[in-house]
């Protein structure tokens, strides 16, 4: 398997296992109960590109900082990234979906709709773990546009899931363990990282 194939799968797992149970997909759920599905897939998808794109370029230009600098910064993402998680699998489960859901699709334009999902999403996702996986992800690996493209297609895939299946996902998948996975897998990669800095 090549470098920039690896990459790609890396950050399509890694983020697709974090969005899943995250606000992008309560989000994107609640959004669609109000719109039609179209505008704010297409939304939210134009915004995860502007969010991936940045985070990919960042985590590249990374690179060209020394190693144990690099590996340090990468660490300290992954970390930051675990905590958000852990804390998030073991907080109460809130129920913010079902009062939306019972609202129907309002009579709204495409534009405004698309506009409305992109504001949402784009503020959701500042600083979120995705973003945290996708610099970190494309600082290790050196291959920005590979893991940039796989971060976008696993949130793309996300939205996807939340707009066609909607609440019967969100009622099946327990969102509190996969934060916790999640959340242990960030950790693994952050200390990873921190044994690299230090090593």
């Amino acid at each position: 398997m090549t470098a920039e194939l690896l990459a790609f799968v890396s950050a399509f797992a890694l983020v697709f296992a974090v969005e899943l149970p995250d606000k992008t997909m309560v989000a994107t759920l609640v959004l669609t109960t109000r719109y039609q599905g179209l505008p704010v897939f297409t939304g939210v998808s134009v915004a995860f590109m502007v969010h991936v794109t940045v985070a990919a370029l960042f985590g590249g230009a990374l690179r060209l900082l020394p190693g144990a600098l690099v590996t340090g910064v990468v660490a300290l993402l992954f970390g930051i990234g675990a905590y958000l998680l852990l804390r998030e699998g073991f907080a109460p489960v809130r129920d913010g979906a079902e009062d939306a859901s019972r609202q129907g699709a309002g009579p709204v334009s495409f534009t405004r709709a698309a506009l409305t999902s992109f504001g949402v999403l784009f503020a959701a996702e500042l600083g979120d773990a995705s973003q945290l996986a996708t610099v970190g992800l494309a600082a290790r690996w050196g291959e920005p546009l590979a893991v940039g493209l796989g971060s976008f297609a696993a949130l793309a895939a996300v939205a996807g899931v939340a707009v066609l299946v909607g609440h019967k996902v969100r009622a099946r998948i327990d969102p509190r363990l996969l934060h916790r996975v999640s959340g242990i897998a960030f950790a693994v990669f952050a200390v990873a990282a921190a044994v690299r800095t230090f090593a």
